[in-house]
Parts: C-alpha cells; structure tokens; sequence
C-alpha cells in the first residue's frame, strides 16, 4: 500500500487540502485532485511552460514540484488571474491582439506575463522576448504574443495597476 501524505495548499486565495502520494507532482495534483484543468501538462521536463503557475508570487513549472514539498506553498493558477467574469488587462490585451492559436500554451505564458509585468511595468520587446522564452508557443511566432504584453503593460500602467 502506497503512503499518502495531507498536504494544505492555498490555491488561488482559497485553502485546499489533498490527500497525495509523495511522487504526485504538482500540476497532477491541481488538475486531477483540485480539478483545475488550465494549468496544462505538456513536455513534463519543465521546459515548455504549459504547466507555469506562481508559487508564493514566482512563476514555477508544476510539472517539477512534487505536490507534498509544497505544502503550506501559495499557488496561483490561470483560474486565479482574472476578476471573475471579467478579463484582466492581460487577459484581454491576449485577445485583442490573437496572441493564441490553438491556446495550449496560453495558461502558462499569461501566469508568466503577470509575474513579468509586475516586476517590469514597462518592458522593451526584447525583455518581453527574454520573459517569455521559457514558454514554447508552436503556433503563433511569438510576434502577437509580444504586441499583446507590450498592449498589456501599457494597459496595466495607464490603470496604475
């Protein structure tokens, strides 16, 4: 019989408890256990960033966090961004700008973007290019996906956000 471990998360502001195995990785643990589908799994070697989710405000690929050694941790998935029915300035300016294909990636690179604009508001297109490459988007070029951050922090200055 395989141990399981209760581990307490406060994810997207609101404490969650699971009951896990130590070899559950996170992002299995909020898709499967917390049911919260936007926090994709992708290449599950931490390099494509479907799975990017911030924990205690850095941006951090599920796939390479075991769930238990996280316990207690902040999370904030792609659920956890918006203002319920209404899009944020990010959110929109994705949108706006069709910064998406088929949307894999999306979750991941808008919990990048969050953390990116927060830290630098106002960014040139080469920090928004060095921001992002840790997200592989096969679908777009990446050009959209630039206009929409670059659109996005202006947005977010402009509100005094």
């Amino acid at each position: 019989m395989i141990e399981k471990l209760d581990i307490t998360l406060i994810v997207n502001g609101r404490e969650r408890h699971a009951r896990v195995e130590p070899r559950r990785l996170l992002a299995d643990v909020l898709r499967h256990e917390l049911g919260l589908k936007g926090t994709h799994i992708g290449c599950e070697h931490g390099v494509c960033g479907a799975c990017t989710v911030l924990l205690d405000g850095r941006s951090a690929r599920s796939c390479l966090h075991f769930a238990v050694a996280v316990d207690g941790a902040e999370i904030t998935t792609v659920e956890g961004l918006g203002g319920g029915d209404e899009l944020t300035p990010i959110q929109q300016a994705f949108h706006r700008n069709h910064a998406l294909q088929c949307g894999y990636c999306t979750p991941g690179m808008l919990v990048t973007v969050q953390e990116f604009l927060a830290r630098e508001p106002d960014p040139d297109d080469a920090a928004i290019r060095r921001a992002l490459s840790n997200n592989i988007c096969r679908c777009t070029g990446y050009a959209n996906i630039v206009a929409a951050v670059r659109e996005a922090a202006r947005a977010l200055r402009e509100a005094g956000t």
